[in-house]
Formats: structure tokens, sequence, C-alpha cells
């Protein structure tokens, strides 16, 4: 039964996402930000049980950058819409994944199979979106964080985001100009 734990978090962190939108839209940022401090131990923790329980799962490997995909991009969109960020803040991160997804679709249909890796790089993406978003969120709750921190922040998650899905690009690039072609 234990086996089953990562996935169940990971899928725990995935509908998430629902409530998080919810309480941002709702100006709750308080809960908003106890949601998404959850959401980040149940990130947390579904790694290590995998690898603890050697309960590593190639769903568990599908679900997890979809959860942090999927609450990333609610996040974003939800802080545009009410106005604590810039819409072309929340374009540029969400067509960063789009152009990724896209170009990894393209790979598969015209080159064949890969095995898709996160890179370092998008690892750090993803580390400074998340304290980005808690950023956010925490200077909504607490009066003492300056307005210059989530500006200078806004700008580190256009630099990361475009770094990283230009380095993606190249690599991927590469790849298929090096790969044999898919012959049907």
């Amino acid at each position: 039964m234990l086996q089953y734990l990562p996935n169940a978090l990971t899928l725990s962190r995935l509908l998430l996402a629902a409530p998080l939108g919810y309480l941002i839209l709702h100006g709750q940022f308080d809960w908003a930000l106890v949601t998404g401090l959850i959401a980040g131990v149940t990130d947390a923790l579904d790694g290590f049980a995998a690898r603890r329980l050697g309960a590593l799962s190639r769903l568990g490997a599908a679900l997890d950058p979809m959860a942090d995909k999927v609450l990333i991009t609610v996040a974003f969109v939800c802080f545009a819409h009410t106005g604590l960020i810039p819409w072309y803040l929340a374009i540029a991160v969400i067509a960063r994944d789009l152009v990724i997804v896209l170009g990894a679709a393209c790979y598969h249909w015209l080159i064949g199979d890969f095995e898709f890796s996160a890179t370092q790089l998008s690892k750090v993406n993803m580390l400074v979106q998340i304290a980005f978003c808690t950023l956010v969120l925490a200077a909504q709750v607490m009066s003492t964080i300056p307005a210059i921190a989530v500006t200078a922040a806004s700008a580190a998650v256009l630099f990361i985001a475009g770094a990283s899905g230009f380095d993606y690009v190249m690599k991927w690039s590469i790849k298929a100009f090096q790969a044999p072609r898919r012959r049907d």
C-alpha cells in the first residue's frame, strides 16, 4: 500500500490547483499562501517517498512535472487576472512551457521516440517560479515585503524562463538535426 503514497501525494498537489486559484481570485491570500506551502511540502515528500520506498513509477514521473506546471500556470494566470503581476509575465511563463511541449510533440512526430528529462536550468526555472509565487503571496499578507522585491523577482522569472526555454530549443534542435528521420 505504501508504494502508492508518492503518486497520491503528487495527485493531491495537482488537486490543490483549483483551490489555489479560487483563493487568489477571491483575495484570500493568506489561505492561498498556506495552500501553496502545502503543495510545496507534498512536492518535496513525493520524491523523497518514491526514492525511499523504491516506488518510482512512470505515472509518477509524468504526474510530478504536470502537477508543478498546472499549479504554476494557475497561479500566474490568477495573479495576472487580479493585477498582482503584469500579463506579459504570465504569458512568458506559459509560452515557454507551450514551446517545449509543442517542440516535444514535433520531435516525436517527425523524428521518433525520446526520453525527456528536465535540465538543470529547467529545475532552476521551476525553483525560481515557485519562489516567485511564494513571494507574491507573502507580499499580499505581509506589508514588510517591499514592492521592489516583487519587481526584481519578476525580472528573474523572465530571465530564467527565457534562458531555459532557449536552452531546450537549442538542445533539442541539435538532437533533431543529428537524429535519423522516422521512416513510415
